[in-house]
Formats: C-alpha cells, sequence, structure tokens
C-alpha cells in the first residue's frame, strides 16, 4: 500500500466568532483483521485508529477509530474561530505511523 495521503478542506478567511466547516480524509485501506488472503490466512489488522485536530495548538476535534469504520475514513465538523491561526490534522495507525497535514486561515474583523 501506498503512503496514505491526507486531503482536507479549511476556508482560507473567515470572521471573528464564524463557525466554519472543516472536511478531512485519508486514503487508506483499513484492514480490519477479518479478511483471509489468498492462502486463507487472516490478513493482520492495519487501520487508523486516532484522528486529532488542532488549532493554534489547542484540541478541537478527536476520534478513536474502530476496524468496523470503512477505507478511506472522512471526518467533518465545524469549528468556531476567534482569531487567525493554523490547523494541524493527524492520524495514527496501528503500527505508529503518524500522518499529518496543516492548513492556515486568517480571520478578519
Amino acid at each position: 500500500m501506498a503512503d496514505p495521503k491526507p486531503r482536507v478542506k479549511v476556508p482560507g478567511t473567515a470572521k471573528a466568532g464564524e463557525v466554519i466547516t472543516i472536511k478531512t480524509l485519508i486514503d487508506h485501506k483499513m484492514e480490519s483483521g477479518f479478511r483471509k488472503d489468498k492462502k486463507g490466512e487472516l490478513i493482520p489488522q492495519q487501520i487508523i485508529n486516532k484522528f486529532t485536530a488542532e488549532f493554534n495548538g489547542k484540541p478541537v476535534f478527536s476520534a478513536d477509530i474502530r476496524p468496523a469504520v470503512s477505507a478511506n475514513p472522512y471526518f467533518q465538523f465545524t469549528v468556531k474561530v476567534a482569531e487567525s491561526g493554523t490547523f494541524k490534522f493527524t492520524w495514527v495507525d496501528d503500527n505508529g505511523s503518524s500522518y499529518t497535514d496543516e492548513k492556515t486561515i486568517k480571520v478578519e474583523g
């Protein structure tokens, strides 16, 4: 499997106090550990098991993910922004690898 690729949509600008919508998706096949390969052996579980979003270093959203989640997990959530800053998104999988993306937003007024 190629390295999972995060995709994130954050508005570039917002007004102070505005509630914005953030959309995230990561390309990951999310192997549940219940399927068998061609030899009849179980394929080991390999899933994204944790997702976190921070704004200017403070947590704004997190999710613990279980094997029942489909491939390419997608999250959509809202955040109220009061100042300009940077969102940091982190996905962690079963082998301890983490994948990150960052997006900035300019808040006016």
